[in-house]
């Protein structure tokens, strides 16, 4: 008998609104790409949230405060994919420049410019690195929750900084519950190609490489997404022991906030990105995947 599946999300930087509404529009997200994408007549599915903005943050951001609510993208039909991307955007500009900058950053040690980054931009990610308590409280809920479905077939997605804290997670998992499997895991809008990163990784790690306990690995990029400057991972991370290689794929985040300002970061764009929608809809039990146009 096939074992269940569960998609575990593991949210990135910032403040976030309180974990139930938080988990229930990652959800939403998810589930809006099935239908549209898919063609998934209200899709049901095992979702887990992994959330760790209560360690940073006093209080989660209140309605008023929050200026990048989940709201279903306007229309109906298959949302842009990345097929449809711009043919020049902030990647191609940016990412040979900083290529330049990360041979010399991974060379010397010495990481000028991504420590302004993280500091300044990306400033919980500044903190794990520097603070352990708070990464072993963050890496210890993610492994807590994985070890729940042990069970189960597992699909992590993980964005922007979830996918630093999935990476730590799942390498040390390989060393310490070899038994552990992740059937898919996929990055979205991750930082993992910055070279204060995987300086750190090699440190912690060793060489950088897919971990062992993962069956595949989908790294999903927009071009404009400035905190996956790099887009593809692949040549950074090498192979598995079991030959798994990173699969890069450009993707359109047409995420925008309430005042039509787009965000091509947000994890809400990300998840309902048909490349995602693909990537999950095996979680989507066959008893009840209807085709969207044969539902009542």
């Amino acid at each position: 008998m096939e074992r269940d599946c569960v998609i575990i999300g593991i949210h990135g930087l910032a403040n976030k609104p309180p974990v139930d509404e938080k988990t229930r529009w990652w959800k939403a997200a998810i589930a809006e790409g099935l239908t549209r994408n898919e063609g998934l007549a209200d899709p049901e599915f095992l979702f887990e949230l992994v959330y760790w903005a209560d360690l940073r943050y006093d209080a989660p951001l209140s309605e008023d405060s929050n200026r990048e609510p989940y709201r279903p993208y306007d229309g109906a039909g298959p949302l842009p994919g990345g097929d449809e991307a711009p043919v020049i955007t902030a990647e191609d500009v940016l990412a040979p420049l900083y290529a330049g900058i990360d041979c010399l950053e991974e060379a010397t040690g010495i990481t000028v410019v991504d420590d302004v980054i993280l500091e300044h931009r990306f400033d919980d990610l500044w903190h794990y690195h520097v603070e352990r308590r708070f990464a072993r409280q963050v890496r210890a809920r993610l492994t807590a929750r994985l070890r729940a479905f042990r069970t189960h077939r597992i699909l992590l997605v993980a964005h922007s900084m979830g996918s630093v804290i999935a990476y730590d997670v799942l390498r040390l998992l390989e060393r310490e519950d070899p038994s552990l499997r992740i059937e898919h895991l996929v990055t979205a809008g991750s930082p993992l190609g910055l070279a204060k990163v995987k300086l750190k990784f090699e440190a912690e790690h060793g060489a950088l490489r897919v971990p062992n306990n993962v069956s595949a690995w989908t790294n999903l990029a927009d071009g404009e997404d400035i905190v996956a400057i790099m887009g593809s991972l692949n040549a950074d991370y090498g192979p598995s022991k079991a030959d798994v290689h990173i699969v890069d794929r450009r993707v359109v985040n047409e995420y925008r906030r309430p005042d039509g300002e787009p965000n091509h970061h947000k994890s809400y764009g990300y998840l309902r990105t048909p490349e995602f929608s693909r990537a999950c809809a095996c979680a989507v039990p066959a008893a009840i995947a209807v085709p969207a146009a044969q539902a009542v």
